[in-house]
């Protein structure tokens, strides 16, 4: 019976205190913060684990991505149900922060590559059962997150007493800060985890320990909770008010289809069409908040561009040089501007920016305040836009289906002429074409005076020709395949052309290009960013060849005939760079990051405290669940515009979704001005200081109108007879 009514407890008298403060609130901050950890540390890899692990390409591990995100802010309404009207908060977090480990375990399980590679080639055989379990785990997170997500503030306000309103305030404030130092951490450390290698066959990015952490992390989170358990003030539930406050709207609505006849009398509101069922108070009180509801009808699309940090801004990283000097940033890391930014910018805005308004006279209403933020987000997207736009100047042009490219290298000890098609060059010994050459047909290619050739280069590919020599004097061509796309996560793709008269062998760190054979090009690996240091060998010697490295680079390194295996062997070998680094730094994406958060910071912040000033005083959670719906509706949002509008450039989706939100940003301005701010405290003491004769004055017009209304029904029955 002790376990049964758990939820029936009162607040205690015996709950211990330190500073002040009950013990119990350090159990939900703990929780909180590993809670955050573990949700913002997952969030911060999952578009790269859907682009390079599931192999999906940008558009639909965005559209995944954002569907997750969604489910996350649709679910809460579903928590705070059942917390008010079953289970009560405390119940409600621990069972679904066991959906919430379950679903960590599972994806990270998802993760691992060995359980299904057979072959031990470093790749799943069964792609299915990844993704399988991929889903099933983000479907129990976004149900375990959303669903304690309108729990566990409410709870930890419930361990105060009514005396204890200054240690409650500071109690949220110190909540708030360890939501911020968790998604501040995780950020920064679940991409180095998964920068880590990692595998029991083959090293892979360890995805597993990326996701792996933040499962830790959120078992920690439980456990941390439950102990807290017996020091809780756990309080009984009392009905949800958005059930109440939803069967309110529904029972006017349908009382005014009932009533939709000329012949009833017209009432102020049609939410007055419930008094015949629910008291004034409460329709008044739904009325205060529908009013601010319908102002929320345009934010949707804010955080549509707000929640795009994480999935196309980050693919956008991926592009770019992220070598900042003293360290090395990866993509999935530059989420790290947001927290970081939102630190510095709310102090700054409270204290400097705001009371510099005011002092200028200015009336900067919490509205205004939230129309400049939406205009700030659409400003970021144009600056995203800019930046992709020189990003796109650096990337390579990959061949259609119907055509073809190929570049020349000279193996030859002599210079060379050629003609390839229209196009005649020169080419020095042991070194390459400055470009790929285009075409739509097979090549007509002509090696000197004496050799020619009609080449049947694969179409939709790029190629490249290494010219060796066929017998004592004739050029021959040979053609070798060269990489379909830029290398992913800013690897460099590299392989070796041996032109030495002995087969060769290369490693470089823990990878392994095989033996190469005279005339011959390896395969290529992917080598990180930095100075790469090659080992060749030959019959038992070896030397060191060293290349400095970017991001995102493809090399061909010709090893010339004269190669030897002394310590300066640099001097043999050539590099031909096919696709360049990355040379967009990621420095560029601040200016975005700047504005999107300082448009959060005026946006959301304001938007939080204004719907708190204008809710009344037992309908904040209705607010606070319609608040949280506008990010699952913008999130969706980003689904339909990506899915539906397929333009080619993504500089050009930046600019359509910075457009829609400045068109929604003035429709959103218009309805701010007509907006008439109420005071919810005020009106309800109105109601509570009604006396008696009015309230029976009231109850007797009451009567008056519902027997009108019955004769209009009557009247109404009668004609229907007719």
């Amino acid at each position: 019976m002790a376990g049964k009514n758990d939820d029936l407890r009162t607040p205690q008298k015996r709950c211990a205190t330190i500073l002040g403060y009950p013990i119990s609130i350090f159990f939900i901050v703990v929780n909180e913060f590993c809670e955050r950890f573990s949700y913002y540390g997952m969030r911060a890899v999952l578009v790269l684990y859907f682009k390079y692990f599931l192999g999906w390409d940008d558009n639909f591990a965005t559209t995944i991505y954002h569907t997750f995100v969604a489910l996350c802010y649709l679910t809460p309404i579903l928590g705070a149900i059942i917390a008010d009207s079953w289970l009560g908060k405390f119940k409600t977090i621990v069972y679904l922060s066991i959906v919430y480990a379950v679903g960590q375990i599972i994806l990270s399980v998802s993760a691992v590559n060995d359980i299904t590679d057979k072959d031990i080639d470093g790749t799943p055989d069964n792609m299915a059962l990844h993704i399988a379990l991929s889903m099933v785990g983000l479907l129990l997170i976004a149900l375990g997150t959303g669903g304690i997500k309108p729990c566990v503030a409410a709870f930890g306000g419930d361990q105060f007493q009514e005396h204890q309103e200054k240690q409650r305030s500071t109690f949220f404030s110190i909540f708030y800060l360890s939501i911020n130092a968790g998604s501040l951490l995780s950020t920064l450390i679940t991409p180095i985890l998964r920068g880590q290698k990692c595998g029991i066959y083959s090293e892979q990015q360890c995805y597993p320990l990326a996701f792996g952490v933040p499962a830790v992390l959120m078992v920690v989170a439980l456990v941390v909770f439950i102990i807290g358990s017996r020091m809780y003030n756990k309080t009984a539930p009392q009905g949800n008010i958005l059930v109440k406050v939803c069967k309110c709207i529904g029972f006017a609505l349908k009382n005014r289809f009932r009533h939709r006849s000329s012949q009833y009398s017209k009432r102020a509101h049609w939410m007055d069409w419930a008094e015949e069922k629910y008291d004034k108070l409460l329709i008044a009180q739904v009325k205060m908040v529908l009013k601010v509801l319908f102002l929320y009808i345009p934010l949707p699309m804010f955080w549509a561009l707000f929640d795009q940090q994480g999935s196309r801004w980050t693919i956008q990283a991926t592009t770019m040089n992220g070598d900042f000097g003293f360290f090395v940033l990866q993509p999935d890391q530059m989420q790290i501007v947001n927290p970081i930014l939102i630190l510095v910018l709310v102090p700054i805005m409270d204290s400097v920016v705001y009371p510099l308004i005011s002092k200028c006279n200015l009336n900067f209403t919490p509205l205004r305040r939230m129309t400049v933020g939406m205009f700030l987000a659409a400003l970021a997207f144009v600056a995203a836009a800019l930046v992709q736009i020189e990003i796109d100047k650096t990337l390579p042009t990959f061949p259609s289906g119907t055509v073809s490219q190929a570049k020349f290298i000279n193996m030859l000890n002599k210079q060379l002429d050629i003609k390839a098609g229209p196009k005649e060059f020169t080419l020095q010994p042991f070194t390459a074409s400055d470009d790929y050459l285009t075409s739509d047909t097979p090549l007509n290619l002509t090696l000197g005076p004496d050799a020619a050739y009609k080449l049947n280069l694969p179409m939709g590919n790029r190629s490249t020709v290494v010219i060796t020599r066929d017998g004592p004097q004739k050029p021959c061509p040979t053609i070798f395949s060269d990489l379909k796309s830029k290398p992913d996560q800013g690897a460099n793709a590299i392989r070796f052309l041996n032109g030495f008269a002995s087969d060769l062998n290369v490693t470089v760190g823990e990878k392994d290009f095989g033996a190469i054979y005279t005339n011959n090009v390896s395969r290529y690996e992917l080598v990180p960013q930095g100075d790469a240091k090659f080992h060749i060998k030959n019959n038992g010697q070896k030397c060191i060849y060293s290349q400095k490295l970017g991001f995102g680079s493809s090399f061909t390194l010709i090893i010339q005939p004269n190669f030897t295996t002394e310590t300066n062997c640099g001097k043999s070998i050539r590099p031909v760079m096919d696709i360049e680094p990355n040379t967009v730094h990621m420095a560029w994406l601040i200016p975005q990051y700047f504005l999107i958060t300082a448009g959060e910071v005026v946006f959301s912040v304001t938007g939080l405290e204004f719907s708190y000033s204008q809710a009344p005083s037992n309908m904040k959670s209705v607010l606070q669940a319609g608040w949280l719906l506008t990010v699952a509706v913008g999130n969706i949002i980003v689904l339909i515009v990506a899915e539906a509008a397929k333009l080619p450039d993504q500089w050009a989706e930046y600019i359509l979704f910075a457009s829609l939100l400045v068109l929604v940003c003035i429709i959103f301005a218009i309805m701010a001005y007509f907006y008439t701010y109420t005071d919810p405290a005020k009106i309800e003491s109105q109601f509570d200081q009604m006396e008696p004769e009015e309230k029976k004055k009231e109850k007797s017009v009451e009567m008056e109108r519902r027997s009108s209304d019955s004769s209009s029904d009557e009247e109404v029955n009668k004609q229907s007879r007719i």
